[in-house]
């Protein structure tokens, strides 16, 4: 059997393996019927939820659309294999500069070409006062993140790429056993060290919703090490809330503006929400969904550029050849788009699974119901969006679902 068909027979095994852990690991429930599409709305709360998705859908859709045709070009034409090279040529064109700077300039481009969109974005969440950034904020803002991302991006494909001109048959499994690897690291350090790079923390100061938020983490089975307020209101007048690390870098945070708009009965309610996610282990489903999914998309990545014609209409000759990271880079942006859905729904089945943990938890559906509707509001969010969106881009229960689960909620 050659190097291509085992490639793509591990991409199968583990496909089949993920499909198991999603069989297995995720509560596949049928969602709440839903008798009020408005989920307690009033008129204006609703019109100005389809007013400022009517002026930020169409945007969103055309910087998905923008930055994939940008990787297209780049990855499937002999274009972006120039821009490796070029940038590369200063400092004498070795293949790792080509791979790191390369990589940082493919991500550069890309972020450059969406930006006024993304600026046209931040003008809409402006006009309708879900952002507080100034510019200059949301400038760094971008920077950083571009900078987090290309770098990333770029040890990732220095991996890659080492990995295929060191073992040019079998690469494609130790970088999949990389990449595994690195999803399981991720979900450790994300808390400690992608987090602070946003938002500042500092420990919720001694009060009875404190207490009582810790008391909650204890009855849930998931005790925290402190409960910490995010400075959210730099950049938003959204509220949210969340637990985030493991064992001794467990905390719950919560947005300073939760603290300053809902009563506490409510913030406990979204606070034992996401306590759920803890106790049913859902960050290790996560991870190991992840890693299972990285593993087998690095395996069928070791297929495709198996491929001579897809190769050569890149302009490079093999996965160790640096000027085939515009095209990694592309499949991996396609590969990302169509498994949007699938990870959107397996995310709207923990999320349901950890609203009714909230409930069962608090005993309180009366706060979960209002929590849910003042969520809708402050993020200006539709309670029923169009089902095609609801199902592609829908990371959670629709406002109306959560409403008609709370109210069909039994203890």
């Amino acid at each position: 059997m050659g190097p291509r068909r085992r490639a793509l027979l591990t991409a199968a095994v583990l496909g089949v393996a993920l499909v198991v852990v999603l069989w297995v690991r995720i509560p596949w429930a049928a969602t709440p019927e839903v008798t009020d599409p408005t989920g307690g709305l009033t008129a204006d709360q609703l019109s100005r939820a389809d007013a400022f998705v009517g002026a930020l859908r169409p945007a969103s859709l055309a910087n998905l659309a923008l930055g994939l045709l940008v990787a297209g070009v780049l990855g499937l034409t002999p274009l972006g294999a120039r821009l490796v090279t070029a940038v590369a040529r200063p400092l004498g064109g070795g293949w790792v500069w080509r791979v790191l700077l390369g990589t940082v300039a493919l991500t550069v481009v890309g972020r450059l070409v969406s930006l006024p969109l993304s600026a046209y974005g931040e003008v809409v969440r402006h006009r309708y006062g879900l952002s507080t950034r100034s510019w200059p904020l949301w400038a760094r803002d971008v920077a950083v993140d571009t900078g987090i991302t290309a770098g990333l991006t770029a040890l990732g494909m220095l991996l890659l790429v080492g990995l295929a001109r060191r073992a040019p048959r079998t690469w494609w499994a130790w970088a999949g056993a990389g990449a595994a690897g690195l999803v399981v690291a991720g979900s450790f350090l994300y808390p400690v060290v992608i987090e602070p790079a946003f938002n500042s923390f500092t420990p919720l100061p001694a009060s009875q919703l404190r207490t009582d938020l810790l008391d909650l983490a204890e009855q849930s089975g998931s005790p925290v090490q402190d409960v910490l307020v995010a400075d959210a209101s730099r950049r938003t007048t959204a509220l949210n809330a969340y637990v985030s690390g493991f064992g001794s870098t467990r905390r719950i945070v919560v947005y300073d503006t939760l603290l300053t708009e809902l009563p506490d009965a409510e913030i406990e309610s979204i606070a034992a929400h996401e306590l759920g996610h803890v106790a049913t282990d859902d960050v290790l489903t996560g991870t190991l969904v992840g890693a299972l999914g990285a593993g087998a998309g690095v395996a069928l990545l070791g297929w495709l550029l198996g491929s001579a014609p897809l190769l050569r209409r890149a302009g490079a000759d093999g996965p160790g050849d640096p000027r085939v990271v515009p095209l990694v880079l592309f499949l991996v942006a396609a590969a990302t788009l169509l498994s949007t859905p699938v990870q959107n729904g397996v995310s709207r089945q923990l999320e349901a699974r950890a609203d009714q943990h909230a409930l069962d938890l608090t005993d309180d559906p009366a706060a979960f119901e209002d929590v849910m509707r003042r969520l809708a509001v402050a993020n200006l969010n539709q309670p029923d969006p169009p089902a095609a969106w609801q199902w592609f881009f829908g990371s959670h229960p629709t406002t109306a679902q959560r409403v008609a689960a709370a109210q069909d909620w039994r203890p």
